[in-house]
């Protein structure tokens, strides 16, 4: 069990989850104890279908786990009601997903006002706007997703994780769906704002190359999270 130490933003107990498979129980991984820093830079590296983007969710709160205890803050999401983790979601975590997950019926800038409107946010359109300036999209706000590229999309997608100011960011394979220069350009802005915002940064990865960016980097391998 890891003890909580007044850094921590994000802690697990004992953290694992299990499924019910056609041929009887599966067991994705057991025994998980992380502390992570405020402000820090973490990477899960894994195979594919090792469970990292589950582990992501139960991190999250998206998901509960079949087994331990998840902290967030001074909250323990393992023990909060749907509604109560959403709170919880709102207010301190912000999400980047590799399929970028825009409403294609908004706009770029609506896109990101979004959650700051869900927040009962002031200003949520200066804001928004703001945002989507610092990810160098200020000439796009007014297009839809299918009007962006990749990349654009992508930037749309972290305006709008960033506009919260959150304690958290989870960045689920971001750089996955982009050519490889795309990719770089992307990684260099989550980096930048993970650093001018104090935001905690924990990607999950297949890509060594991303992984080394960070301050820290565990494997997932076995059910198990490991040092690299």
């Amino acid at each position: 069990m890891v003890e909580k130490q007044p850094g921590n933003v994000l802690r697990t107990e004992d953290l694992g989850m299990v499924f019910q498979g056609p041929e009887g129980v599966i067991r994705l991984f057991q025994d998980i104890n992380l502390a992570i820093d405020s402000g820090e830079t973490l990477a899960i590296l894994g195979a594919s279908g090792s469970g990292k983007s589950t582990l992501l969710g139960l991190l999250a709160g998206l998901d509960v786990p079949t087994e331990g205890r998840v902290h967030v803050g001074d909250s323990e999401l393992t023990a909060l009601d749907e509604d109560q983790r959403a709170r919880v979601r709102g207010e301190q975590i912000g999400f980047v997903f590799q399929a970028f997950h825009l409403l294609g019926g908004l706009t770029a800038l609506e896109n990101v006002m979004m959650p700051l409107e869900l927040a009962d946010r002031p200003d949520a359109e200066g804001a928004a706007r703001r945002a989507l300036e610092r990810v160098g999209l200020q000439d796009r706000t007014g297009h839809y997703p299918k009007q962006l590229s990749g990349g654009e999309q992508q930037r749309v997608a972290i305006a709008r994780a960033f506009v919260t100011a959150p304690r958290l960011l989870f960045a689920d394979e971001p750089t996955g769906n982009l050519d490889r220069a795309t990719g770089e350009r992307i990684q260099d802005l989550l980096f930048e704002l993970n650093r001018a915002q104090g935001t905690t940064l924990i990607v999950v990865t297949h890509d060594p190359a991303l992984a080394r960016r960070c301050q820290r980097v565990l494997h997932l391998d076995g059910g198990q999270l490991v040092a690299a």
